[in-house]
């Protein structure tokens, strides 16, 4: 979650030091699995998962994890086993989610589009000795062939169908088919109706609130993904925080709308967790598409609406008379990604609904800021700290010393959320926190008022002559133009300076903006040596699962083609 800002705040404090502590909370230590059983016991009759039109109620959820949980036990999972979940957005994830736990296993939280040699280092890093993924041939494949190649002991298989309403689940086994996959009919492989069949209940077993619950792989944009050891404590606590922002639980039953993937620290609070806290509904999309999102909004009337910038994008840059009414929700929050001031007024202008902007990453399980509901959404801002956390600013040279309010320096944070560290690294772990406090990696300034101004990742900053150039400066001016649909800048090589921004564009539809076009667009919008080297004008840009866009991947093309041509970088300020 990501909020951005291109300037520094005029605080009139420049002695105060750069420091926020959020609302107090309530901390309540206790397991995620209490969460469960206290919403099947207050609402049991209630809605707790809608997936594709099929509910599923707390209660009903409630023995179906049970059971899985006994499963689960009966292939050996026992206190610190860990589980894989490798699984889209279906009734299974919330069902083997708090199975794993109830058994006293840990849950590792795996992308499905992972490709083969990402997914091989997950499962050897955690050490995970089952894996739970679905029977999308293309998934169930390659999930397949690394369990061949690692110590998985059971690979469980869940099919689609069987999670979609009746007459849904007989089209997709006749219009899909090809798409199905087949796991190995021995001892190793089983499909979740076997798991199901091991008994009613798990046996008990005893775990403090303060162990590990999940491993949350960081994302992995530059080396190689660290798993964030957060405990029960730390996702509890986010859970209750978020409940404190939004003013307590609601009267009337919340329906909270899951289009993001929940093996995403994002949607795993804003969805899962908060709706185990206060029984809302669950409306489950596998994936993020236009046309079900838009038949989704209109057939469940959700109140929130957690998503990521380029879905709002997509949805402000429908034509008139095809976009959603959505003033019935109490609010959408932003998160994964920086929102662009221009993409939250095109959303709020053509939908009618409120956005606000948080800020979080996995190590705080995820949320550290956002903006409050009631009150002031100041534009550019990532929001207050959330209820329970405190957030330093500190010099990034020098990170034991704490900056002046409004001074730029790296973000820290302290709360019941921030992890213990980092899955068997003691040196990463080390490294990343200062005087206790988490540093996120993030350069960025609080204002007068408390509330947190990003302005770019450490990681993400292009060193041009001596001088720090943050790509976010940049991508916002682009998106000033009125032709440009999403941005992304990233630092290229440079003979003459060592790196130079160079940016990637994607245009509304029927624009006619040319690549000089832009670069003269921002002359008078950021400075010269922020000026791109060059504008590339693109079909699509990369982006992750969860609609997140991209540098790596085009990072990664930029080092390609020069290794190929032999080219280390044009010269300074002009395009070669």
């Amino acid at each position: 979650m990501n909020g951005i800002a291109t300037g520094t705040a005029d605080t009139g404090q420049a002695l105060a030091p750069a420091i926020r502590q959020g609302a107090p909370l309530d901390v309540r230590p206790r397991l995620l699995g209490a969460l469960l059983d206290d919403s099947v016991r207050r609402f049991g009759r209630r809605a707790a998962i809608d997936f594709m039109g099929r509910v599923t109620r707390w209660g009903e959820l409630g023995v179906a994890v049970d059971r899985a949980a006994a499963g689960l036990q009966s292939l050996g999972v026992v206190k610190g086993t860990r589980v894989a979940l490798c699984l889209p957005n279906t009734p299974y994830y919330p069902i083997l989610f708090f199975a794993t736990l109830k058994a006293g296993g840990i849950v590792v939280n795996v992308n499905p589009l992972y490709v083969e040699r990402e997914l091989h280092h997950l499962i050897a890093d955690s050490g995970a000795e089952i894996i739970v993924t679905c029977d999308l041939a293309e998934i169930q494949a390659r999930v397949l062939k690394v369990a061949g190649e690692t110590k998985l002991r059971h690979v469980v298989s869940c099919p689609i169908a069987d999670a979609l309403p009746f007459a849904k689940r007989l089209g997709y086994k006749l219009v899909k088919r090809r798409e199905i996959g087949r796991a190995p009919r021995d001892a190793r492989h089983l499909y979740f109706r076997e798991l199901m069949a091991h008994g009613a209940s798990p046996t008990p077993v005893a775990v403090a609130p303060d162990e590990v619950a999940v491993l949350q792989y960081t994302g992995g944009t530059t080396g190689v993904p660290k798993a964030a050891m957060l405990s029960h404590a730390n996702l509890v606590s986010n859970a209750d925080a978020m409940v404190a922002h939004v003013g307590g639980e609601a009267a009337e039953q919340d329906r909270v709308l899951g289009v993001l993937p929940l093996f995403h620290v994002f949607a795993l609070t804003n969805v899962l967790t908060f709706s185990a806290r206060t029984g809302a509904e669950m409306i489950l999309l596998p994936r993020f598409e236009l046309k079900p999102l838009l038949a989704t909004l209109k057939r469940t009337r959700p109140t929130y609406f957690p998503a990521v910038p380029t879905i709002y994008n997509a949805l402000a840059n429908l034509p008139a008379g095809e976009r959603p009414d959505l003033s019935a929700i109490k609010v959408c929050i932003s998160g994964g990604a920086p929102l662009p001031i221009e993409v939250r007024h095109a959303f709020e202008q053509g939908t009618h609904a409120k956005l606000v902007e948080g800020y979080g990453l996995s190590e705080a399980s995820p949320i550290i800021t956002c903006n409050p509901f009631e009150g002031v959404n100041k534009e550019g801002s990532a929001g207050l700290p959330f209820p329970g956390t405190t957030i330093e600013i500190r010099d990034r040279e020098q990170p034991t010393r704490i900056v002046a309010t409004g001074e730029k320096g790296e973000i820290c944070a302290r709360g019941p959320q921030v992890m213990a560290g980092y899955w068997h690294k003691p040196a990463e772990t080390e490294a990343v926190f200062a005087d206790g406090a988490l540093r996120t990696g993030d350069v960025g300034y609080l204002d007068a008022d408390g509330y947190l101004f990003i302005v770019d990742r450490i990681k993400d900053m292009i060193l041009c002559g001596g001088y720090n150039v943050y790509p976010r400066v940049i991508e916002e001016a682009l998106y000033e133009h009125p032709e440009v649909a999403e941005a992304v800048v990233i630092g290229v090589a440079d003979r003459y300076r060592g790196q130079a921004p160079k940016a990637f564009v994607t245009l509304t539809p029927g624009a006619t903006a040319t690549a000089d076009g832009l670069r003269d667009f921002l002359r008078d919008k950021i400075s010269k040596i922020e000026l791109p080297r060059e504008v590339e004008i693109r079909e699509s840009l990369p982006k992750t699962l969860i609609g997140k866009l991209s540098k790596k991947e085009l990072v990664e093309e930029e080092a390609a083609r020069a290794a190929r041509s032999g080219d280390n970088g044009g010269a300074a300020g002009e395009p070669r």
